[in-house]
């Protein structure tokens, strides 16, 4: 899917002495976005509060971009080895357990995460649909491709592959209501998981009808033209 010779924003030669460096750098980035937001936190006050010089940080993170970049990488990556465990069954059900395993994997991160939103949603070079950020966004698209194209019902390939990137953007959706969700303990997240677990049945039903495969099919090719594809 993509070069993993080099890791993104990693200096050639690694050392664990040098992979020890480059985590606490990243710690502290990472914290700081979350205390400041993208555009309050600084490389300035990375290196400052990890007790480092700025021309070592820029070995490691050049850019804020290349600490996103590398944020993104890291839950991407975790996503994908844990998403891989889905259970065999029906796209609804593996459906759900991707969308919750993506919440727990997240969970952790949330008021960084937070602190990123803007930039998510931009049309920057750190958002979820920007070209920089392909390699997470295929590496999250494949293992909802999977969902749906490994079920024991999986649709017709060219309507399985539609139906899991639509059902990518509505995890997409979820999450970023989760991001909002100002709840105690998120119980609002929680009821929407509910609904969609009460409203999935009936989705697949209606899956069988021709005009809801063309609909899918309709709707994921303007996706496709709107924000996945290069270019």
């Amino acid at each position: 899917m993509f070069s993993e010779k080099r890791k993104r924003g990693r200096p050639a030669g690694r050392t664990e002495a040098g992979e020890a460096t480059r985590r606490r750098l990243y710690d502290v980035a990472t914290h700081l976005v979350a205390e400041r937001g993208y555009d309050g936190a600084t490389l300035r006050e990375v290196a400052e509060r990890a007790g480092v010089s700025a021309s070592l940080l820029y070995r490691y993170f050049p850019s804020k971009r290349a600490v996103v970049l590398a944020f993104y990488d890291e839950l991407s990556d975790a996503y994908a080895r844990e998403a891989a465990a889905v259970p065999r069954g029906r796209w609804r059900d593996r459906f759900a357990f991707a969308l919750a395993t993506s919440l727990r994997i997240l969970g952790p991160h949330r008021n960084t995460l937070r602190a990123l939103a803007p930039a998510m949603v931009g049309d920057g070079e750190e958002g979820l649909f920007a070209q920089a950020t392909a390699f997470s966004r295929a590496r999250v698209l494949a293992a909802f491709r999977a969902a749906v194209v490994g079920a024991t019902d999986a649709p017709a390939p060219r309507l399985a592959a539609a139906l899991a990137r639509l059902l990518y953007l509505l995890h997409l959706a979820v999450i970023l209501w989760w991001l909002l969700d100002r709840s105690a303990g998120q119980r609002a997240t929680a009821g929407l998981l509910a609904l969609l677990d009460r409203v999935m049945p009936a989705a697949a039903l209606t899956l069988r009808l021709p005009l809801v495969r063309s609909f899918v099919l309709s709707a994921d090719g303007l996706v496709g033209q709107a924000l996945l594809d290069p270019p």
